[in-house]
């Protein structure tokens, strides 16, 4: 039997966050859970030269609220951020959305903070995240700085980390009352990764939408706000007719969809059109 095996390389295990910032650099990854970056390594499509193993450095794993948000250590896994009661009282579209990543082995072992990093275009934590408005903070050698999650994400993995930067904390500002937000995805079979996934955010003042957010993943790379789709709602109570309206405007911001064998890009963007419609209605059936 044929055996995929990565290329040799130096592993570090640092005990504190500036140990494993200084063991950093173009040639050394930062690793956690290791679901994203072992697969590419055993399949040499990353060599890096030294792992920087920091699951064992302490004060990343914490999730609390702050400032009437929610601070995520980078080190937080799936099943932590799913089952938060803090997370599940102040933003409850992030835990629902960690409970549909993977399976138990992936959420019990992989990382909010290396999913974020890894920036993997069916990913679905950068599609919630950007559609709650939220933040996230890297820490090198030069310190620490606060990226928004619009600027976080640029491509196909690739995000604003610099080389000597460690995604240390996730920031999701509260999802206050009259506010509502889903996460629906139709997710590929084998993996559990989205095929395609939607983020709606919806505010509903005197039974009128105030404001809304629709944002697309796995379609294109990064993840993408559908505005025009979004800011037809406005004014609207939320019904069939203005949800399907809405969704029908999806397709325009999509592009070049992605396509490989199992959808063709013709096909993620039908079902983006699709779970939109699922999606938003969810999302106001909890604004209200």
């Amino acid at each position: 039997m044929y055996t995929m095996r990565p290329a040799e390389f130096a592993y570090h295990r640092p005990t504190s966050l500036d140990e494993a910032i200084s063991l950093l650099g173009e040639d050394a990854r930062p690793i956690a859970g290791g679901h994203s970056l072992l697969p590419l390594m055993k399949l040499r499509l990353a060599t890096p030269a030294a792992l920087v193993d920091i699951g064992h450095v302490p004060g990343l794993d914490g999730i609390s609220q702050e400032n009437g948000g929610v601070v995520i250590g980078a080190l937080a896994t799936h099943a932590q951020v799913a089952g938060s009661k803090v997370m599940i009282g102040i933003a409850p579209v992030i835990p629902e959305t960690a409970g549909q990543i993977g399976d138990v082995q992936v959420r019990n072992r992989g990382t909010i903070g290396g999913s974020v990093a890894h920036a993997d275009p069916n990913a679905d934590y950068p599609t919630v995240l950007k559609a709650l408005g939220a933040t996230i903070t890297a820490t090198g050698k030069g310190g620490e700085r606060t990226i928004a999650a619009d600027d976080f994400f640029r491509g196909i993995f690739t995000t604003a980390l610099e080389p000597d930067e460690l995604v240390t904390s996730i920031n999701v500002p509260a999802t206050p009352a009259g506010t509502g937000a889903a996460y629906v995805k139709h997710r590929h079979p084998a993996s559990f990764y989205a095929v395609v996934g939607i983020a709606a955010v919806v505010s509903v003042e005197s039974g009128k939408c105030t404001a809304a957010r629709i944002t697309i993943g796995g379609v294109t790379s990064p993840p993408v706000h559908a505005t025009a789709a979004a800011e037809s709602l406005v004014g609207s109570s939320g019904d069939e007719t203005a949800i399907a309206a809405a969704a029908a405007k999806v397709p325009e911001v999509l592009g070049d969809a992605i396509g490989d064998s199992y959808a063709s890009g013709e096909y993620r963007t039908h079902l983006a059109e699709v779970l939109t419609k699922r999606a938003l209605e969810k999302a106001f059936e909890r604004a209200t």
